[in-house]
């Protein structure tokens, strides 16, 4: 049994920062980087699925980044999954969330796992393209948001929970092979202990690049681009007080400084 993670590293902004001197990103200077909050929910309902199956399950992991993503597959190597795989090329690095899934599909391919997990969306951007995407490419069945599931190893089909609009829950049956979407609250992700820490550093991490996957640079050339990114002017607001009468005549009031009456 094996079920494979695509994992991403983020940006955590700090209170204060400022933008690239292109305008399309922040400033790196101005964050620090992490493994992506709801991938720390997908890679834990691996590993409790490879646990309940015994011997034999393995859990890895996968990102697409250069050097610096070790950080974010070390952190998933330290819970637990046994092995990591990094996709990297220059090509790569104004990749939107279809190139991703492209490289993603490739690495499915080469490892054949039996149930591949994203988390739901990325804390940064949150396009939560790359899941639904994969899927597509792939040929199988996607279910996102999924809040509960029951899949037993080497199971063909899984019974998940998910989330809908207005507090609503859907329960439906995927055949598997399947991507599902791991929403946050599926489990409680556990932390990384320090031996699993220790252990971290001498487990197989996979180099690969384009070629590798049988892929070139047009294979992977971004959709969509940033084209500007910037943080919005804050604006106001007041709290209006006093009785109908004074509530109304205030409402008048700032009805006519906003009209420049």
């Amino acid at each position: 049994m094996k079920i494979l993670v695509p994992v991403k590293q983020v940006a955590i902004l700090d209170d204060e920062f400022e933008m690239r001197d292109d305008g399309r990103d922040v400033d790196e200077d101005f964050f620090e980087k992490d493994l992506n909050e709801f991938d720390h929910f997908a890679v834990e309902e691996a590993l409790l699925i490879k646990e309940d199956a015994g011997e034999g399950g393995e859990v890895i992991v996968v990102t697409v980044g250069d050097a610096d993503a070790d950080d974010a597959l070390r952190t998933a190597l330290a819970k637990g999954a046994e092995r990591g795989i990094r996709v990297w090329d220059e090509g790569l690095a104004d990749a939107d969330g279809i190139a991703i899934a492209k490289v993603l599909a490739k690495v499915v391919e080469r490892e054949a796992p039996d149930m591949v997990f994203t988390g739901a969306q990325s804390s940064d951007f949150g396009h939560a393209t790359t899941g639904v995407a994969l899927a597509g490419l792939l040929g199988w069945p996607h279910v996102a948001v999924v809040s509960k599931l029951d899949y037993a190893p080497g199971a063909a089909s899984a019974t998940v929970h998910r989330e809908l609009e207005g507090g609503l829950e859907e329960i439906m049956t995927v055949k598997c092979p399947a991507v599902l979407s791991i929403q946050l609250g599926i489990n409680q992700p556990r932390y990384a202990s320090l031996r699993g820490i220790r252990q971290a550093k001498q487990k197989p991490v996979d180099e690969l690049g384009l070629g590798d996957l049988g892929l070139g640079a047009g294979d992977v050339a971004p959709a969509s681009r940033v084209r500007r990114m910037y943080a919005p002017e804050k604006g106001q607001a007041e709290i209006i007080t006093g009785s109908a009468a004074e509530q109304a005549a205030r409402l008048a009031e700032i009805i006519k400084e906003q009209r420049g009456m």
